[in-house]
């Protein structure tokens, strides 16, 4: 472990005293954080905006630690002989037998979210602060807690026409604020939200180059769109195509450039998208990250809603009439009932425990999956009930508001945000996030809920608003992003087959895995369902990769 630091700090922070702002910028980062949480600061760090993480120790021993919003900068903390450590990453954090220190309950959390969402990490007794908290270290007691949750406020008589203008007037303000005077340039999958960062930087500084991934895979790819978004904003535009052998050649590399375990799939071809831009001189990238989680872009979202209506049927028909006509095996096995069976078993069961009939590793049988020695040191319950205490932590708002702050924890916090991070680090690239400026997210809490999900429609406000700017195109066309075709590829390519296959051989010597399970997993299963079971494939295989670079000898006591 480091010695221990009494200052640390990253981002760019936004401090709206103006004394504190200048005293960051003639004494540094140091002194202002200093000035600013000098008095209250749990109370201080609710007035700083931009993306930050601060750790300041003062001469008494007192410690406080704070990260942004959505902790975009992060920092980890670990109590070590009655003082508090910490640093941007876990495995700073790490002694240095980290084998012995690796957290099975951690390895669990990681299969199940493909990530492992903060407080905990892939150590015992090291913690990640999760975002918009803060700790306080003082007299031996550590205090961790939220200073800021999503608070949502919708207007009685909404003006379209005037929200769209501050809308448009938001995006460009946000996209300007990110832009640090070198090429202009962004991300472009050919999605909505890319599109949108594209043609607010090309309309802000006059030009902007557009990176984009493709992916020689039926269904996969989605350059043209990307193509259509160059051409209508004039940008311009860089391609690349991921091979197999890029993955190959690259896993490895991105699995122990992570600080722990992290099993987003698109990290891959966001490290080529970021690789060409900096090869091509670009200093950081703009990210379309977080529009959908604020306006309303998922499918996920119009299904839940579908589900939600089952509510509104009276008591007496759900629970005389429908649940046990339709909710049971007999039912579920006549096909011209299977799938109202299905609704009813699903929207029987209230949000978030919902979200558990879709995880991939329950869906397999935690029993088929994992040893019993595995088992016997974890909990099944424990992530969900971290996320009943996220999905409780907003109320007084709409079912889909607090659906949508829901996913800016684990969607965005811990999946997608780490995966654009870690990509364009590991690339040497910066990159901003302009849908998750303070003013934007701010305007997105008081926009109508009909707005963000109009019956069934998707981001209504949102492609209304950018109606005319966009490309007609890009506001029709479904959501697809940098998906990776991994387990298409794994069944055709004998490199990459033979990295995946001994990858997860190697994983069941440690006793977490049953080896009949990875066993039925690479002869039957992903042959016969590519797309749904490469995804399990993946994150055991990098799970493996991450343990082979950082703990190689760990093994199930």
């Amino acid at each position: 472990m480091s010695a221990i630091d009494s200052f640390l700090a990253s981002g760019t922070p936004r401090f709206s005293d103006p004394r504190i702002a200048e005293l960051a910028s003639t004494q540094g980062a140091e002194a202002a954080w200093r000035q600013a949480l000098a008095n209250d600061p749990a109370n201080a760090i609710a007035a700083v905006q931009g993306d930050f993480a601060v750790g300041l120790r003062e001469p008494s021993g007192r410690t406080f630690l704070a990260v942004d919003r959505f902790a975009v900068r992060t920092l980890c903390y670990r109590v070590v002989q009655g003082q508090l450590h910490f640093a941007a990453r876990a495995d700073a954090l790490a002694p240095a037998d980290a084998q012995a220190d690796i957290d099975p309950q951690a390895i669990f959390d990681y299969l199940y979210f493909h990530a492992i969402p903060s407080p905990r990490t892939i150590y015992k007794d090291v913690h990640r602060l999760p975002p918009g908290h803060y700790a306080l270290f003082e007299n031996g007691r550590l205090t961790v807690k939220p200073y800021w949750t999503p608070s949502f406020t919708e207007p009685k008589s909404p003006s379209f026409e005037a929200l769209r203008d501050e809308f448009r007037q938001l995006l460009q303000e946000a996209v300007a604020k990110e832009l640090d005077g070198g090429k202009p340039a962004c991300f472009l999958s050919g999605g909505t939200d890319s599109s949108t960062v594209a043609g607010f930087i090309a309309k802000t500084a006059g030009k902007v180059d557009t990176y984009s991934i493709g992916f020689d895979a039926q269904g996969y790819d989605e350059m043209e769109f990307a193509r259509i978004a160059a051409r209508h904003f004039k940008t311009q535009h860089h391609e690349y195509y991921v091979t197999p052998d890029d993955l190959v050649r690259s896993i490895a590399d991105v699995a122990r450039h992570f600080d722990q375990p992290f099993g987003n799939s698109s990290a891959l071809p966001a490290y080529y998208c970021a690789r060409m831009a900096r090869n091509d001189g670009v200093t950081k990238l703009l990210a379309g990250d977080g529009g959908d989680e604020l306006f309303g872009g998922n499918s996920r979202y119009a299904k839940q809603r579908i589900f939600g209506w089952y509510g509104h049927i009276p008591g007496f028909a759900r629970k005389g009439l429908m649940e046990p006509l339709l909710n049971n095996a007999v039912a579920a096995k006549i096909p011209l009932v299977r799938k109202a069976s299905s609704y009813v078993e699903q929207a029987s069961v209230p949000m978030p425990d919902r979200m558990q009939m879709y995880n991939l590793v329950l869906r397999l049988n935690v029993q088929s999956v994992f040893t019993p020695a595995f088992l016997s040191r974890i909990d099944l319950g424990e992530p969900l009930r971290l996320q009943r205490a996220v999905w409780q932590s907003t109320t007084q708002c709409s079912h889909l508001n607090q659906q949508l702050a829901f996913e800016w924890r684990f969607t965005l916090a811990e999946s997608d945000l780490p995966k654009v991070l870690g990509a364009t680090s590991f690339a040497d690239v910066g990159v901003g996030f302009p849908f998750l400026d303070e003013n934007l997210v701010a305007f997105s809490t008081r926009l109508p809920t009909e707005y963000k999900l109009k019956g069934l429609k998707l981001r209504w406000f949102f492609k209304e608003a950018l109606r005319g700017f966009l490309p007609d195109e890009i506001i029709t066309k479904k959501k697809q992003g940098f998906g990776l075709p991994f387990g298409v590829w794994a069944t055709r390519d004998e490199k990459l087959k033979a990295l995946a296959s001994d990858s997860l051989n190697s994983l069941a010597t440690r006793g977490v895995v049953r080896a009949d399970f990875i066993k039925v997993l690479l002869a039957e299963k992903l042959p016969e369902h590519p797309g749904y079971y490469g995804e399990m494939v993946w994150i055991l295989m990098m799970l493996e990769q991450w343990l082979q670079a950082r703990a190689p000898s760990y093994r199930m006591g």
